[in-house]
């Protein structure tokens, strides 16, 4: 394998442009050097899940990432910033909150993932049974800001913890980190993915395409990891993420097959359908188990994190299979016509 294999086509993406007068605010504070003002960011009457409070959020997070070409690393800790993100995550979080039903049955509420339900007629089943490859690819987009940073938003966790659920919550990530092999990283096998599927695999290349849904599935994960305060949410979320990853993954890996897609598009898709089967266990036995031995408190908010994210995902699934229906693009703009799959 060649090094240009090994490493990002670029490690920080330039500033996106903006969607409305939160993230406009952001982009023009962002071009200034740090202390330049932020002003107040007047978001309580937001569309919480719409574009422009998603990439106000979302550029915010990306400073405590890879940041952006041309702007100040030292932004990432500015106090009016931080005041301005706050305002943001305080609407996001207030939505999310409201849009589950709460509880603290962990068990019941991990016991319910494992259920697949005959008649779903979700996004994989989709690209499984009549789906186009033109829609594979705009999938492909869509998870391509969380894949390009897979693992990274969970690794926040782990100073967070301690004991049995941070040595187990380790584990888990040195498998997605590859196992010490550069190569073997999720993030690689999708960037690998994304340029077999004759799409862009550098790093945020896609924010501007994609909408709110997408963003939102990444800044819910940022938000629970950049806060101690919802670690035991991040643990609900990554459970629930590992425990549904392994069976739609088996359904992706069936539809590339069948679109006759490159090699290193099923490959993505395959290495997740065993290590996530394993992940699920020593997530909900050892992380989740041990965090609540320790914090029982917790409990209420690891089923927060759970149904989050699946409130997150029907969300984006919603949009995705909506547009498809209608013959249209889920994207912002649609993708130029690429290769054949085959």
């Amino acid at each position: 394998m060649t090094e240009s294999t090994l490493t990002p086509s670029r490690t920080a993406a330039p500033l996106p442009p903006p969607r409305g007068p939160l993230s406009e605010a952001v982009v023009t504070a962002l071009r200034h050097p740090p202390g330049h003002p932020v002003p107040p960011a007047g978001a309580d009457g937001a569309d919480p899940f719409g574009d422009d409070l998603q990439a106000a959020l979302y550029i915010c997070y990306e400073l405590h990432y890879r940041g952006f070409d041309g702007v100040d690393a030292d932004w990432e800790w500015d106090l009016g910033l931080l005041a301005f993100r706050a305002a943001l995550e305080r609407v996001f979080l207030g939505a999310l909150r409201a849009g589950v039903p709460g509880g603290d049955d962990v068990a019941g509420t991990l016991d319910a993932l494992l259920v697949e339900d005959l008649d779903a007629r979700g996004v994989s089943h989709h690209l499984k049974d009549e789906g186009a490859w033109w829609q594979m690819r705009e999938y492909f987009v869509h998870r391509s800001l969380y894949h390009l940073k897979e693992a990274d938003p969970h690794a926040w966790l782990i100073p967070r913890l301690e004991g049995r659920a941070k040595a187990s919550l380790v584990a888990v990530e040195f498998d997605e980190y590859g196992g010490g092999r550069a190569e073997r990283v999720h993030a690689r096998l999708f960037a690998d993915l994304l340029r077999g599927a004759g799409l862009d695999d550098g790093y945020l290349a896609y924010f501007d395409a994609v909408p709110a849904a997408a963003l939102a599935t990444v800044n819910m994960m940022s938000l629970f990891g950049l806060h101690r305060s919802l670690r035991a949410a991040m643990v609900g979320h990554f459970a629930a993420a590992e425990i549904t990853t392994a069976p739609s993954a088996h359904r992706m890996a069936v539809a590339l097959e069948r679109f006759g897609a490159a090699p290193e598009c099923v490959l993505f898709f395959t290495e997740h359908i065993e290590a996530d089967a394993v992940h699920e266990q020593v997530l909900r036995r050892d992380v989740i188990g041990d965090l609540l031995d320790r914090e029982p408190g917790l409990a209420a908010d690891v089923v927060f994190g759970v149904q989050a994210t699946e409130l997150l995902e029907e969300r984006l699934g919603g949009h995705l299979l909506a547009s498809w229906r209608a013959g249209r693009s889920s994207l912002r703009a649609p993708l130029p016509d690429g290769p054949a799959a085959g």
